[in-house]
């Protein structure tokens, strides 16, 4: 069974920064991409980033571009977020989200086939 996991969520001042990861376990026998979504309160889930296979194509909604970074460590099972510069909007749960791939190749959007629990994520002003 996969299991997807996140850590790194907590509170912090707007101005702040955090780092979010996600690790996989379980065995998704083929190769995958990975990606953020996030909830606020009354809010559908949106999507905040994703990252290909190899690590070598990356996606960002706009609201993030320039303040959030998304990487993966060279084995491939860990993903992380670098989230600078928050702000109060960016208060919700994040989502790590998993896209199992045919080959290596991806291209966004990102596709949903695993999830992880969430972990919340809160800016105060």
């Amino acid at each position: 069974q996969v299991h997807v996991v996140e850590t790194g969520g907590g509170v912090v001042q707007a101005g702040g920064s955090l780092r979010l990861s996600c690790t996989t376990s379980g065995g998704i026998d083929r190769n995958y991409a990975m990606g953020w979504f996030r909830q606020a309160p009354r809010k559908e889930r949106e999507f905040v980033a994703a990252i290909a296979y190899r690590g070598d194509k990356t996606s960002y909604a706009d609201s993030v571009k320039g303040r959030f970074t998304i990487s993966r460590e060279n084995a491939k099972t860990t993903m992380y977020l670098q989230m600078n510069d928050l702000k109060p909007e960016d208060t919700a749960v994040y989502y790590c989200a998993v896209e199992a791939l045919y080959g290596s190749n991806w291209n966004p959007p990102l596709r949903t086939d695993y999830w992880g629990q969430g972990t919340q994520v809160t800016v105060s002003s």
